[in-house]
């Protein structure tokens, strides 16, 4: 990534110059390879590129964490996203970030910050369970040191066997157990080794998942950053992976909070590594990446999971591409607008259309249930362009049709 002399402060974007900006801050103003030829180095520049990657267990098209793999790469090899997962030395590691995530091995240290509070701004169940039954946590820590990596039924049922006294005294059930274990990769002292087929997680404690360079942070918690160098250091991870953003894009990124990040980006305006800008349109101070690439034109082709970062800040996506993205899963069929599971359809620097996506698997389809396109949008050439792109996705999906059921203006 190329350098580029700072602006002075007063240096005001366009909106289309701040989308191209985000857009190649986010990996669209690459070509994509090939299908099918992508290799472990392609999928690591996207890992390095995004920064964090959500995961979510719905998988009405694909599990969410491969899709912006996808939408970057096109057709790929997915296993090359498990093994960067799953294979020691491992690439990406989970962990909470923006909600649950994956994220580059190197990044782990720098949430040890939410660590440090898991008795405090855990869940309800994770806190009770520490504060009621510190034995149970620490016979479940005790077991996933001498058999992990596995998953929690797997613990559960060695535990029955090798504890079976201790199941009346503690009042023993599955939620205990789960809590148990939840609490324990908050806190940071058990992590996870990849996910089942069956997407649970197979738990070990960190030192067995962290490659050995990090091994000292997995094992000490005398040897995890401050919270202000990891504050610093999350919010340089955003900086980048947004090209340019107000602070409340930035600390969404990893879900920090104001007093959290407001110090952090001032430090590295400090530093030169932010420049104050401003933006066409928008009512909130900006902050550009001194290394942001500012190309003249992206000529982008993808369809984006609803957990895309690109979109993840709803108000951003509106300033940026006038696109009033909601997830409307949530929302009671009836009342929805788009669709369930909802993909919009980035194509050339404009967000057009929503796709609301299904894999048929049975009956070997790619399903669109409803495309609405944005005004102005939908001619011939929008809609070749859309159907190229869901023939990409059914050829990934391992789907020989795509089936068109409505459309709308």
């Amino acid at each position: 990534m190329g350098t580029m002399t700072p602006p002075h402060p007063t240096t005001r974007l366009s909106r289309l110059a701040a989308r191209r900006i985000a857009l190649a801050a986010q990996g669209f103003d690459r070509a994509r390879p090939a299908p099918w030829t992508s290799s472990s180095r392609q999928v690591q520049r996207v890992i390095d590129t995004v920064g964090v990657i959500q995961i979510d267990s719905v998988n009405v098209v694909s599990r969410s964490h491969y899709l912006p793999f996808y939408s970057r790469l096109g057709p790929h090899d997915s296993a090359l996203v498990d093994r960067a997962r799953d294979r020691a030395p491992r690439r990406l590691v989970e962990y909470w970030a923006h909600e649950a995530s994956l994220v580059p091995a190197s990044t782990w240290p720098l949430l040890t910050f939410r660590m440090r509070r898991a008795q405090h701004e855990s869940w309800g169940g994770m806190q009770s369970v520490q504060r009621e039954h510190p034995a149970l946590v620490e016979a479940v820590l005790t077991e996933v040191r001498l058999r992990g990596p596995m998953t929690s039924r797997e613990l559960e049922a060695a535990l029955a066997h090798d504890l079976p006294r201790e199941r009346d005294q503690w009042g023993w059930n599955w939620s205990l157990v789960k809590n148990a274990l939840e609490h324990l990769f908050w806190a940071g002292r058990v992590s996870s080794a990849g996910r089942t087929s069956q997407f649970e997680r197979r738990y070990a404690v960190p030192s067995r998942v962290l490659p050995p360079h990090l091994h000292d942070v997995a094992e000490s918690v005398e040897a995890w950053p401050s919270d202000e160098e990891a504050f610093v250091g999350l919010t340089r991870i955003a900086a980048r992976a947004h090209g340019v953003g107000t602070e409340q894009c930035l600390r969404d990124y990893f879900r920090l909070r104001p007093e959290q990040a407001a110090p952090a980006i001032a430090t590295l305006v400090e530093a030169g590594e932010l420049v104050p800008v401003t933006i066409e349109g928008w009512k909130r101070p900006a902050y550009l990446h001194r290394d942001a690439r500012r190309p003249r034109r992206i000529a982008a082709r993808a369809l984006l999971s609803p957990f895309d970062s690109l979109i993840w800040q709803r108000d951003r996506t509106s300033a940026l591409f006038g696109f009033d993205y909601r997830l409307e899963i949530y929302v009671p069929e009836e009342k929805r607008v788009h669709g369930y599971y909802v993909l919009p359809f980035l194509l050339g620097e404009d967000l057009v259309a929503r796709v609301d996506l299904k894999a048929d698997r049975l009956g070997g389809r790619l399903l669109a249930r409803r495309i609405t396109w944005e005004p102005g949008r939908g001619g011939v050439d929008d809609a070749r362009e859309l159907h190229e792109e869901l023939r990409l996705m059914a050829d990934w999906l391992g789907l020989a049709d795509v089936e068109t059921v409505a459309l709308s203006a």
